[in-house]
């Protein structure tokens, strides 16, 4: 007698080999038997005509306050996913002490877009330490499991307080208590140790993280905790300094390299994206992860699945007009009276003659970059697109607004002002910010396809006003292996890459696979009907916060240690997720 059997559907079992038809059986909450199962069950699920595969491990997220106030972590739950890593990129909530609540509220609204009101409220703040962290949010329990990295700036802050400023140094004693609190949040479950080296990443002040200009010293010293602790993966963001005249890829490149050295050739990810003012730097990223995998190190590169697009909108937290004065002087009023005073036309006429203030820089989350963006909306109109339902995230440049206004013999700033103001001002653009240089997902599948590729980088819970990128595994299932005209990759590799390539990096051995002994973390899929809705704005957060949300079509269910927490398309209610603490000992 099997607790649950799934029937008749086609397993894709993300060892990457065929498809096959069986049924799953599954009790206490693992895989007992995959084949053609006579036995009852205590419950049966029809997977008929629908594929069957092992859930999906996301292993970039940034729930790390979310997962403290809401145990659904949506929208990474609607889309198959079953485990998701947070702590990415060198931010977090934890260890912190009380008199730093604030600032570490601050440095993840700036970093992540997530509103420093809806933390502030939201936040439980159960914990001082790491171990205390992660005992707080397995109380709760979670429609996932959850895999926690130990955040630079939140461990740095901790231990240096008001001296954790992005080009202070770090003296000896500090480095020393850092790895030593390292070790310690290691030894409790933490997955690994997460840094972040990007001048695109501020506080909501606009200042530089605290560890974004971290020494060599400081970072080999905390690398050297994995090595101490025989255990954990190493994860970084780095720009290597683009935006910089005196940037130096080799260096940055050299330091990272060390880190990885010092941790004892721990497993090591990184961020790998495509920017357009450095459009082939990814290979050069890629190269450097060979010379360390020739090496013996197990080195990958979290790519995305798609671009990494900015939705443009009034209500959202970047929009082309938001630094006119004509548009400033009504930016306070509700978006009904804000789009009643927009369309008048006087008004109208008096702001697309105007040019932008600086809106980025000193007291400001935004990055530099919007202000380039805004000094040439021209060119940002080039690369704006209604997003259309379903939306369309390979858009052609004969469908930008720029192309648009060409049609209609009009200046594009025209166009774009009156694509916002649609549907009551709610609308919502698309501008592909990155991996899209090309104009075409050319560049993104020769990352994905790339054999040190880890699918990743969805950022579930955060950038909530900007990107909705947490449909990533829906994405990657109905348009890179149903979908796309050309160039379609094999469905069991994609689900490979975000079911067993993500686990076993981490060193999970007991899911990513659909073999007995596994855990019954499953995704029924009905392929065939697999959509993405359009993301839209929900005033679901805390004190009344807006976030992008977007729902898929076509999971008739998703099982988490054997138990279905969306049925479908809809939450259970059931939160069988926990803390996973013996990731990253393999």
């Amino acid at each position: 007698m099997y607790d649950i059997k799934i029937t008749g559907g086609t397993v894709l079992d993300g060892t990457g080999r065929q498809g096959f038809s069986a049924d799953v059986g599954i009790t206490d909450g693992r895989v007992v038997e995959v084949g053609a199962l006579s036995g009852a069950a205590h419950r049966t699920i029809d997977a008929d005509g629908a594929i069957v595969t092992p859930g999906f491990t996301d292993i970039h997220t940034h729930y790390d306050g979310q997962a403290s106030w809401d145990q659904q972590l949506a929208p990474s739950t609607w889309h198959g996913v079953t485990t998701a890593v947070m702590g990415n990129c060198g931010v977090g909530f934890a260890p912190v002490r009380a008199q730093d609540h604030d600032r570490l509220v601050a440095l993840m609204e700036g970093v992540e877009d997530i509103p420093g009101t809806a933390l502030a409220e939201g936040l439980t703040w159960e914990w001082e330490s790491f171990p205390e962290y992660l005992d707080a949010l397995d109380r709760m329990g979670h429609a996932a499991d959850l895999v926690c990295h130990v955040p630079h700036d939140a461990l740095r802050v901790y231990v240096m307080g008001e001296r954790a400023e992005a080009e202070a140094d770090a003296t000896d004693a500090d480095i020393e208590r850092m790895h030593d609190l390292l070790v310690e949040a290691l030894n409790a479950g933490a997955v690994g140790f997460s840094t972040g080296r990007t001048d695109t990443h501020r506080t909501a002040t606009g200042e530089y993280t605290p560890a974004s200009e971290a020494s060599k010293r400081e970072l080999v010293g905390l690398a050297r905790a994995l090595r101490t602790a025989g255990r954990g993966v190493l994860q970084a963001v780095n720009d290597f300094d683009f935006m910089r005249p005196d940037g130096d890829f080799d260096t940055e490149l050299t330091m990272l390299t060390d880190m990885v050295e010092a941790s004892g050739d721990r497993p090591f990810s990184i961020s790998v994206l495509q920017r357009d003012q450095v459009a082939d730097q990814w290979r050069a990223i890629f190269e450097g992860l060979q010379a360390l995998h020739e090496r013996g190190v197990r080195a990958r590169g979290q790519v995305a699945p798609r671009p990494i697009g900015v939705m443009l909108g009034f209500q959202a937290t970047f929009h082309p007009f938001m630094g006119f004065p004509s548009y400033k002087e009504v930016s306070h009023l509700p978006l009904a009276e804000r789009v009643v005073a927009l369309r008048d036309p006087v008004r109208r006429e008096r702001l697309l003659k105007e040019q932008s203030t600086p809106v980025a820089g000193d007291g400001s989350k935004l990055p530099r970059l919007a202000d380039q963006l805004l000094s040439n909306l021209d060119m940002v109109c080039m690369r704006t697109f209604r997003l259309g339902d379903p939306p369309n995230y390979e858009p052609s440049p004969k469908d930008s607004l720029y192309a648009e206004a060409a049609r209609l013999g009009v200046p594009p700033l025209h166009v774009l002002y009156d694509a916002l103001l649609e549907d009551d001002g709610q609308a919502l653009l698309y501008f592909p910010l990155l991996n899209y240089t090309g104009m075409s997902l050319e560049v993104v599948r020769e990352m994905l396809t790339h054999p040190l590729a880890l699918v990743g980088l969805s950022d579930g819970g955060a950038h909530v006003g900007t990107i909705c990128d947490a449909s990533f595994p829906t994405f990657l299932l109905s348009y890179w292996g149903r979908d796309r005209a050309d160039g379609r990759l094999p469905l069991e590799r994609l689900v490979q890459m975000q079911a067993r390539d993500t686990a076993r990096h981490l060193g999970l051995t007991d899911r990513g696979e659909l073999v007995p002994g596994q855990r019954a973390d499953v995704n029924v899929i009905d392929l065939s009907g697999l959509s993405l809705d359009r993301p839209a704005l929900h005033a679901d957060l805390p004190a009344g916060g807006l976030r992008l949300m977007q729902r898929a079509r076509g999971y008739r269910a998703t099982l988490v240690a054997g138990q279905v927490v969306l049925q479908d398309d809809a939450p259970t209610g059931l939160f069988p997720g926990r803390v996973v603490r013996h990731a990253g000992q393999s």
